[in-house]
């Protein structure tokens, strides 16, 4: 079955992706303090998570699920706090374009390596010569992004 219909979905959210690190910066300036303004910005997303979860509480874990799940998978959040705090922090001393930039080159060559090696229990999905050709293209696209 094709996934494709997910493609325009992925689209989205990655251009929203794009709206965060400038908000943040504005949110840090209109703040002073980064980490109060990082507080900030994840008060929504843990508001809106708790309404979802009060609204759709099931299915619950399952003691088994929880026995068997590795020791970092719930850093997946703290990985993401990292990218909005460097954000709030460099965004408007780099720019968003070549902030986005350089976080996506970074995404891609680390997701092509995660898919190589099937690391974080992802199945494994080998280089090839297209996706290698891509990954260079990113990075010379960065690389002119940021000139």
């Amino acid at each position: 079955m094709s996934h494709a219909w997910l493609y325009p979905l992925i689209l989205a959210a990655g251009a929203l992706q794009a709206w965060g690190p400038p908000m943040n910066g504005a949110l840090r300036q209109a703040l002073s303090n980064p980490w109060l303004a990082s507080l900030v910005s994840f008060l929504p997303i843990v508001a809106l998570l708790g309404v979802v979860m009060a609204c759709q509480p099931r299915p619950l874990p399952t003691v088994t699920g929880i026995l068997s799940m590795p020791w970092w998978a719930p850093l997946g959040g703290l990985v993401g706090a990292f990218a909005v705090v460097a954000g709030l922090l460099f965004v408007d001393r780099v720019g968003a374009g070549t902030f986005a930039g350089l976080t996506i080159t970074a995404n891609i060559l680390m997701s092509l390596a995660i898919d190589q090696f099937g690391l974080l229990r992802m199945p494994p999905h080998p280089m090839s010569l297209w996706r290698a050709a891509g990954a260079v293209l990113m990075v010379t696209g960065i690389a002119l992004v940021t000139r």
